[in-house]
């Protein structure tokens, strides 16, 4: 068990990075950014699922600031992008360690497959999936999903389907993917690893300004997250301080396993 920080109304596990890649080899992993905790603040069904995660960690600098600000600091932002070349690199020479990749736009998920092999040297990715927008719309879809992840023996499903709706496809579908044992959400990482999408300097990171950077290379799909969640966040976050902050779902408890 790991010391927990609240932020709004999520408990952050304080892990560090070494410790997940080591550590955590099956279980369902939340990656938490501003655009997600804004989320959880209006997604009654999303926030029920919170105590069904193994682990919650910071992916974002802006929230390991708002942990400092509290005075409840975290020991390090542990992203998506960053943990899951750390873990298939970790875990290169495991043969029980395959991996589906299910997201990403069309073909990209293929280029992250021969990436990640090559970097692995054996075929680490056993499979992948680039689902439609829509398609949970049909459950045809679905079942051909999962027919194809469950086919390849895969026991690592990255998934990338866009936030709150890819976790709920694993909480959903969990009982019929037997061979998974690590479920990681992870959206971007598919993109990073395809190289579809350049990873920002590392002290662009280092001083918050990963946003920003993200902003410039794709202000359409990223300029609502950052120009109409962060606002309100900070807002909240002030309330928190203050201790005025209430949990909007407070007459709601988080659903148990």
């Amino acid at each position: 068990m790991h010391r927990r920080v609240r932020l709004l109304n999520v408990d952050v596990d304080d892990v560090s990075m070494d410790d997940l890649v080591e550590n955590f080899r099956q279980g369902i992993m939340l990656t938490l950014h501003v655009d997600m905790i804004m989320k959880l603040q209006k997604d009654r069904e999303f926030y029920q699922l919170l105590p069904r995660f193994d682990v919650i960690t910071c992916d974002s600098q802006i929230l390991i600031l708002a942990a400092r600000l509290l005075g409840t600091p975290l020991t390090e932002r542990v992203s998506g992008s960053d943990y899951f070349p750390r873990f298939y690199m970790r875990y290169r020479n495991d043969p029980s360690m395959t991996v589906f990749i299910c997201g990403g736009r069309p073909g990209v998920a293929e280029v992250a497959r021969r990436n990640i092999n090559a970097r692995a040297g054996r075929e680490m990715v056993v499979g992948t999936n680039a689902p439609a927008p829509d398609y949970d719309r049909h459950p045809d879809q679905i079942e051909r999903i999962l027919a194809e992840i469950n086919a390849s023996g895969a026991t690592v499903l990255l998934i990338g389907l866009g936030g709150a709706r890819q976790e709920k496809f694993i909480f959903k579908y969990r009982h019929r993917l037997p061979a998974i044992k690590l479920f990681l959400p992870l959206g971007g990482t598919i993109d990073y690893e395809a190289e579809s999408l350049k990873r920002p300097p590392a002290w662009v990171t280092n001083v918050g300004l990963e946003w920003l950077y993200r902003v410039v290379r794709e202000p359409r799909q990223r300029w609502h997250r950052y120009f109409v969640h962060q606002p309100p966040f900070l807002y909240l976050l002030a309330r928190q301080l203050m201790g005025v902050y209430r949990n909007p779902f407070a007459d709601s408890p988080a659903s148990m396993p």
